[in-house]
């Protein structure tokens, strides 16, 4: 309870030794900003409702622990985020631009005293292998577009990531009872790769176990990447994702998915709860009111 109430009050409570060294790579060397998306969909058998997309952005830098949320609703089943970056004519004031990214941009912006990220890495949960071509051609553009947004020629390199965990692969150690193979549980050591054998032969992508396993088999992360500017090598990329597992905010420990990821599917879960809850009330004032006392647009 006191790390979630210390965080939401502007604390922190981990921080990596290696970030305020500036000794991680692709990271410490110029401002980085870390984004995380989501998208949660209603339950079966809801016709109507919304899907919910969550975006998180670091927003200190190079201690990347701190992160702040921006959440929006979207069609039905809906799985690439609309709202990344919106364009709006008006009459009077001319085009208007919007959307998370930016936002969220501007957000990093204020917090470093006027310093813009030149490099951004965007972890991306949630996307099935089906959806990659799509995901990428329109959410890229979007990033790309709320950048130029800001600045003519303003382009930071960019790094988009795949985040999967709803999948079937399971690494075993060699030798459970072995302690430099196994940890207590039998399960494989906190920090294993996988980036060869089980994986795409011409793409980039990994299987990372970062956290160690209480109970059953630990399920490793799948990581894709499907576009990096910023030419990260496997090691580097796997490192960081790694590093940055030990800075949930909610627990002391390393946990299974990168955090950026993490609290998007998190404060997505959190706005639809919201969002069922303001439904419900709006729904039970339009039955039980008098007709022409209370009116509630939909």
């Amino acid at each position: 309870m006191a790390l979630k109430i210390n965080v939401k009050v502007g604390g922190r409570n981990t921080v990596l030794e290696n970030a305020l060294l500036r000794r991680i790579p692709l990271l410490t060397d110029k401002p980085t900003i870390i984004f995380g998306a989501d998208v949660t969909h209603p339950s079966p058998g809801e016709d109507v409702s919304p899907s919910i997309a969550a975006v998180v952005a670091s927003m200190d830098w190079p201690e990347v622990s701190k992160y702040t949320c921006l959440v929006s609703s979207q069609g039905h089943r809906e799985e690439i985020i609309a709202d990344l970056f919106t364009e709006v004519k008006d009459p009077q004031k001319g085009v208007i631009y919007g959307g998370m990214i930016r936002e969220l941009l501007l957000s990093f912006y204020k917090a470093n005293k006027s310093c813009k990220p030149g490099r951004i890495i965007f972890y991306r949960d949630g996307v099935s292998e089906g959806q990659f071509s799509q995901v990428l051609l329109y959410e890229m553009d979007a990033i790309y577009r709320a950048c130029s947004s800001l600045e003519n020629g303003y382009l930071p390199q960019v790094t988009f990531v795949v985040v999967q965990k709803r999948h079937h692969t399971r690494l075993f150690p060699e030798d459970h009872r072995s302690g430099a193979m196994a940890d207590r549980s039998g399960n494989i050591l906190p920090g294993t790769v996988v980036d060869t054998k089980i994986c795409h032969p011409s793409e980039f992508d990994f299987y990372l176990c970062s956290h160690a396993g209480i109970q059953g088999t630990s399920r490793p992360t799948h990581y894709h990447v499907l576009f990096d500017d910023n030419n990260f090598t496997a090691d580097a990329l796997q490192t960081l994702t790694y590093n940055l597992c030990y800075t949930y905010a909610r627990c002391t420990r390393s946990v299974s998915i990168v955090p950026p990821a993490y609290y998007a599917h998190l404060a997505a879960f959190r706005a639809r709860r919201t969002w069922m809850t303001i439904t419900l009330i709006r729904d039970h004032l339009l039955w039980a009111a008098p007709e022409g006392l209370i009116k509630l647009s939909r």
